[in-house]
């Protein structure tokens, strides 16, 4: 039987989480064969690094911004190198605080990253290059990378040993 005294609880509300806006806020693109004159006739390589953070922007919003970077390389010369800073501005509402950190680097990048992806293909077509179509992202991975690493600069030893 129910305490007279104790208030009823109230249902939780359900998380909530919007995009408000999404934008660009560096992009880069850097032609170097074309400016140096020496296109290449080998396949490039290209090596793609991504980052992500979050920083709170007032009450229940929050924004994200993922960084992509990406160098073409023929043997050891620069083809171009591209680099882009998108962000989004996101509403998060009645989360719990420790799911928090996950959501906002690995759900709200894996939002974005569409957007970006699109963007870096743009770029290098635009560029005189075949659109680089990105590989998908697995910002989970990244998300426990990180988590690792921070561990283990925190405890000054690797993440699972003794």
């Amino acid at each position: 039987m129910a305490d007279a005294q104790t208030p009823p609880q109230q249902p939780q509300s359900p998380p909530q989480v919007q995009i408000l806006s999404q934008y660009v806020r560096d992009l880069s693109f850097e032609n170097v064969a074309a400016q140096s004159g020496a296109l290449p006739e080998d396949k490039p390589e290209i090596q793609v690094s991504v980052n992500l953070d979050a920083k709170p922007r007032g009450d229940d919003r929050y924004e994200v911004s993922l960084k992509l970077s990406a160098t073409s390389k023929a043997g050891d010369k620069t083809v171009f190198i591209a680099e882009l800073d998108y962000a989004g501005l996101f509403s998060i509402k009645n989360v719990p605080q420790e799911h928090l950190h996950p959501l906002l680097l690995i759900e709200c990048p894996r939002q974005l990253f569409p957007f970006a992806r699109r963007i870096v293909a743009d770029v290098t077509r635009d560029g005189g290059y075949p659109p680089l179509m990105l590989d998908m992202v697995d910002f989970v991975s990244i998300y426990r990378q990180e988590v690792a690493r921070r561990q283990a600069a925190q405890g000054g030893q690797p993440v699972g040993t003794a």
